[in-house]
């Protein structure tokens, strides 16, 4: 009897515990993680594979060959791609050494950057970001080239992803991708390099690749996901939308040029086999110029009316190409190349995450390339007696930084007023003011140095003036600002 009741209350227990999880996975289901009628095809392509395998050989393949074709038709494409590599390299890095010998600082920046330009790196580092965006990464191999003028005969040979491939990856062991062998621990080993591009005519035949180390090359990608070891277009989002606003802009050309391909359509308002003259349908008429017609008994003639383009067809435009400069943190008016529906205030709000993601970037470039490069410059500096300085320990551990260009400011007279109150109250530094212009403030003092010395030789003097800093400007100014314009992105 006893058992028998102990069962039972166990019973009711559990049938009750049942119930509450029950109860409880109702409350705290996810409607994301529920699948519907409605919502099956859209999450029909939902995966669980790795970073690596989703980015698989043949992925990456397909994404870069419709990344590459949409940059070559598509106007907004190639305009967007060369605005950011303008944007993030300009004119190209400038070296700063901070080590405490001054005059060997100089001498050195100076042997890099005539170096540079011998090679000419900011073009090189231009193409690596226009193929991490239609690519989805970049590769540079250090190598020698005997042709240079510089006493340094290092070199930086750009490498296209296509040609980062291993033929035989299946035959591999260990932690492989492909085109690149890791060790245990998730670092680089080695490098796969094609002997010839795979788009050739001769990729059937060259099927050889060269090992090449770790050391000798630069691999500079966005890592989205943890184990990532390939990249995939920047752009990748944005394509379907590219291909909607080319085929959206050629259907509206379309409907224009058949609308106009009609001068005119005859009409009757008769009924059937009415009073109206007989007349041919789809029947086409010629018409003189300047001339008067007769239509025939019965029948009228109307033009057609063009309704194209739309008057949805600028907003459309405007939200598409929107849309698709979100996913490089670029403002519409970079992407468009037009600020008309912008006032001061929107215009710097919006530049704000623009300029950030780019400080992101330069900042990642550093690390990952020009540090790299740099590195290997001193390497081959350090064989060349006299150029660089004894006593100042390993070079590994000189403290350098990079300049870059600076953005021009919408307003001038108001930066250069925010400029010296900043100066004056000490919260800044002429270093910092002169590297928000991508300047080196040794350099340009410097300089002002040499300028006021010789002005005082030939009997010149400076007019030193402030920025004006009337209450008029800075009321027109708070007026601009409080503008906020009706297609504001």
């Amino acid at each position: 009897m006893l058992n028998w009741l102990s069962k039972r209350l166990f019973s009711n227990q559990k049938s009750q515990v049942r119930g509450v999880l029950r109860h409880r996975g109702l409350r705290l289901r996810y409607d994301a993680a529920v699948t519907t009628e409605d919502n099956r095809r859209h999450w029909a392509n939902a995966d669980g594979l790795s970073a690596n395998a989703a980015n698989s050989p043949e992925v990456r393949r397909v994404l870069r060959n419709r990344s590459r074709y949409e940059v070559a038709n598509n106007s907004y494409a190639r305009g967007i791609v060369l605005t950011l590599a303008h944007d993030v390299i300009g004119t190209g890095p400038r070296l700063q050494l901070l080590t405490s010998d001054g005059e060997a600082n100089r001498r050195i920046e100076q042997a890099f950057m005539q170096w540079a330009r011998a090679i000419d790196l900011p073009q090189k580092l231009r193409t690596m970001r226009v193929s991490r965006a239609t690519d989805g990464e970049s590769f540079a191999v250090l190598t020698s080239n005997p042709r240079l003028t510089t006493d340094i005969q290092l070199d930086l040979r750009l490498v296209e992803a296509d040609q980062v491939a291993t033929p035989d990856l299946n035959q591999l062991t260990g932690d492989s991708v492909d085109g690149i062998v890791f060790d245990a621990y998730g670092n680089p080993v080695e490098y796969h390099i094609l002997q010839g591009h795979p788009g050739e005519g001769t990729a059937g035949i060259l099927r050889g690749y060269d090992r090449i180390p770790a050391s000798s090359v630069v691999h500079w990608f966005r890592c989205d996901r943890p184990g990532q070891a390939r990249g995939i277009p920047d752009i990748m989002p944005a394509l379907p939308l590219f291909a909607q606003l080319r085929r959206f802009t050629l259907a509206v050309l379309s409907a224009a040029e058949t609308a106009a391909d009609f001068a005119g359509i005859l009409y009757t308002d008769a009924p059937a086999n009415g009073e109206a003259d007989a007349a041919e349908p789809f029947e086409p008429i010629e018409l003189e110029k300047r001339a008067l017609l007769t239509m025939p008994g019965g029948w009228k003639m109307s033009q057609m009316e063009a309704q194209q383009p739309s008057t949805t067809y600028a907003e459309f435009k405007h939200e598409l190409l929107n849309e698709i400069s979100r996913c490089l943190n670029m403002p519409y008016n970079i992407a468009a190349a037009n600020s008309s529906g912008y006032n001061y205030a929107s215009g710097r709000l919006d530049h704000q995450t623009y300029f950030k993601a780019i400080r992101v970037e330069q900042s990642h470039l550093e690390s990952v390339v020009l540090d790299r490069i740099l590195a290997a410059w001193f390497d081959e500096a350090a064989l060349i007696p006299g150029l660089l300085p004894a006593g100042l320990g390993p070079i590994a551990q000189w403290s350098h930084q990079w300049f870059w260009d600076g953005h021009e400011h919408v307003d001038p007279a108001k930066e250069a007023s925010a400029q010296a109150t900043r100066l004056a109250s000490h919260t800044t530094t002429l270093a910092d003011e002169y590297a928000r212009r991508g300047l080196d403030w040794e350099t340009q003092l410097r300089q002002r140095a040499k300028e006021l010395a010789l002005m005082n030789e030939l009997g010149l003097t400076a007019a030193e003036s402030q920025p004006s800093t009337s209450t008029e400007d800075t009321d027109e100014g708070d007026e601009a600002d409080e503008e906020v314009p009706a297609n504001r992105s």
